[in-house]
């Protein structure tokens, strides 16, 4: 069964500053409460405020790794694109100036994925001292 929530009809009216209204507006942001009402009911009833924490390493992390899956997507494409080409060629001279070409492509890719498990080992390395 759902719980009855109480009817809250009765209102408290608190004159603040806009530095001082910045200020709760910045720390109510920062919990999980939903609204500056439900913070302040919480902080004024002495109830438990959840505090969210953001761990900056993973931040720098996943800025990192959508940047080389960018690259990748990119580099993808232009691999795919290649393939296609060389479905649709038909002499042994162009044959081998599309491979001479793709070598080029895949030197950057190989690259892409050893810096991608750079990146991960680091991350791996930092999250077993925790």
């Amino acid at each position: 069964m759902k719980a009855i929530k109480p009817v809250r009809d009765r209102w408290l009216t608190i004159r603040l500053s806009k530095g001082e209204e910045n200020a709760l507006l910045k720390l109510s942001r920062k919990t999980t409460c939903r609204s500056l009402s439900e913070y302040g009911r919480n902080v004024l009833l002495k109830e438990p405020v959840i505090v969210l924490f953001r761990n900056g390493s993973a931040d720098n992390f996943l800025e990192e790794m959508v940047l080389l899956k960018k690259e990748l997507n990119a580099i993808g494409n232009n691999f795919n694109q290649a393939v296609h080409r060389l479905h649709t060629l038909d002499k042994i001279p162009e044959i081998k100036l599309w491979i001479l070409m793709s070598e080029s492509q895949r030197v950057t890719l190989l690259k892409k994925t050893d810096e991608i498990l750079q990146k991960l080992t680091q991350i791996h390395a930092l999250w077993l001292q925790k």
